[in-house]
């Protein structure tokens, strides 16, 4: 591939704004269709791969049992087969899944493609090149001997996102694809007939390249602090954010310049527990490791020592990307996640690194005065009450929602609920960290955009999280790449049609 090419003069069957896994997904997808494909990142070389980089891998696909596991994932062992209960997620799982996590607002047309498109996408990623394996520890726990998967996740791409990233800019080179760095998107060139190339800045020169066919797939806008404050509301600007510093919303303003329908939760996005000490930005040799996902073991509390989310309301993969953003409305910006030695072993490897915010005490009363920033009186309060809330005789099961509820708090945890009275007990410090926000572009289900009237604009297409509509509320863990490879998948092969 080029290494720091610059561009010249060019013309593509089909531009490729981006170079994240929607992005590369829509290359291979145009390549394999017969288009000349050239691809444009903002991003050096070595900060290439958008948000996608920094993902753990979950990858949510639907299927019906271990017969359509082994079509992904043919490798497993006699006694992997033994030992794991992948269960199934089927279509109607997923569906229902998507409408209740977003109030039924999911874009009905968007998430049957998403849906119905899942399983024929992972088995097409896999012979991209991708190892998925199961998701071992991430989304299944062992008990009485035997790992029992939960919350639809059955498979992760192995190596997460740099492993992905890996595999598929090897697919994209070999069918020719060529990728220019350093070179940002500056306007859409686009006159009766449509869309018909872009201008761009490279290394402080601006250049248009021509093109038949454009595909959008340049991220949201987390990555920009005024537009945060603009849409989502008061401290977001104050917000850490989880991936790359490039998605600033380019790729919308420059689509609605020229007329696209914005659509969406523009006021939505998927934010998680983030270490309160990590980088403005995503650390590319950290990775997604400075996300803290398994509160629901464990207690958060804010600075006044009070409780003010259900921990317990529904497995982590349905609740993280929403409770993210309850830390912002929490006096000072900040929580506090708080476990015991009976759940301890629970916690993924993230709460295990060198570069993390965490104390650790032998009582309560010594881990209140640790609390960097919490009332000590008011944290007090709140264990002695949720200790004693806690039932004794319904067990503790973390592979399903065990019904272990607290009763008579203000905000009782309706799963997962065990006084915390093993020490010695570790706290971890947290705020806000942003992964994508969920408004963007209206496109039709050929992955082409439209404008404000409803018609498409001919020869601009988008996919990724660049396109609004599909997320509302909250967001299933996973639906990120499932729905960035989809429709990467769809848009790429539309814009080879469009060109013929």
């Amino acid at each position: 591939m080029p290494k720091n090419e610059e561009l010249g003069a060019m013309e593509a069957d089909v531009l490729v704004v981006g170079a994240g896994n929607a992005a590369l997904c829509a290359a291979i997808s145009a390549s394999e269709n017969g288009a000349r494909v050239v691809m444009i990142e903002a991003a050096p070389e070595d900060s290439r791969g958008g948000n996608s980089f920094f993902t753990g891998g979950a990858f949510r696909f639907a299927f019906n049992g271990i017969e359509d596991i082994l079509k992904i994932f043919p490798d497993i062992s006699d006694e992997e087969r033994e030992n794991i209960d992948f269960g199934t997620y089927t279509e109607d799982q997923y569906f229902d899944d998507m409408f209740n996590l977003t109030q039924y607002r999911t874009d009905s047309d968007m998430v049957e493609i998403l849906v119905k498109s899942s399983f024929e996408t992972a088995q097409w990623v896999h012979k991209q090149g991708v190892r998925l394996i199961p998701g071992l520890g991430r989304q299944a726990y062992k008990v009485d001997g035997k790992f029992k998967f939960w919350g639809g996740l059955a498979l992760h791409i192995s190596g997460g996102g740099p492993e992905m990233l890996k595999a598929l800019y090897a697919k994209a080179e070999s069918h020719g694809v060529r990728i220019f760095y350093e070179t940002q998107a500056q306007e859409l060139l686009h006159d009766d007939d449509g869309v018909r190339g872009v201008r761009v800045r490279q290394k402080g020169k601006t250049r248009d390249v021509g093109a038949k066919a454009v595909v959008l797939a340049c991220g949201s806008f987390e990555s920009n602090p005024e537009m945060r404050a603009r849409y989502l509301g008061p401290n977001w600007d104050l917000a850490k954010v989880r991936g790359t510093k490039f998605n600033t919303g380019k790729g919308i303003e420059m689509a609605t310049r020229i007329g696209a329908m914005p659509y969406g939760h523009y006021s939505g996005a998927h934010s998680v527990a983030w270490d309160v000490s990590a980088p403005p930005f995503g650390d590319l040799t950290i990775g997604d490791q400075f996300q803290k996902h398994n509160y629901p073991y464990g207690i958060i509390v804010n600075a006044n020592g009070e409780r003010y989310v259900n921990e317990g309301a529904d497995f982590h993969s349905h609740t993280y990307a929403k409770y993210g953003g309850e830390i912002l409305k929490q006096p000072g910006l900040f929580a506090w996640q708080i476990f015991d030695q009976k759940t301890l072993h629970l916690l993924r490897n993230e709460y295990r690194i060198r570069r993390i915010t965490k104390v650790t005490a032998d009582s309560h009363e010594e881990l209140a005065e640790k609390l960097e920033g919490v009332d000590p009186n008011g944290y007090l309060k709140t264990i002695r009450e949720f200790n004693a809330a806690c039932p004794t005789d319904i067990p503790f099961d973390p592979n399903i929602k065990d019904g272990r509820s607290t009763q008579g708090l203000a905000i009782d945890k309706t799963n997962w609920a065990n006084p915390l009275d093993a020490p010695p007990y570790e706290a971890f410090r947290v705020t806000t960290g942003v992964t994508f926000t969920f408004g963007g572009l209206k496109i039709d289900t050929n992955g082409q955009v439209e404008d404000t009237l409803g018609s498409v604009i001919p020869g601009l297409f988008a996919c990724g999280e660049i396109v609004g509509g599909l997320f509302y509320h909250n967001y299933a863990s996973g639906t990120g790449l499932m729905s960035g490879a989809v429709f990467g998948r769809l848009a790429g092969r539309s814009a080879a049609k469009h060109i013929v």
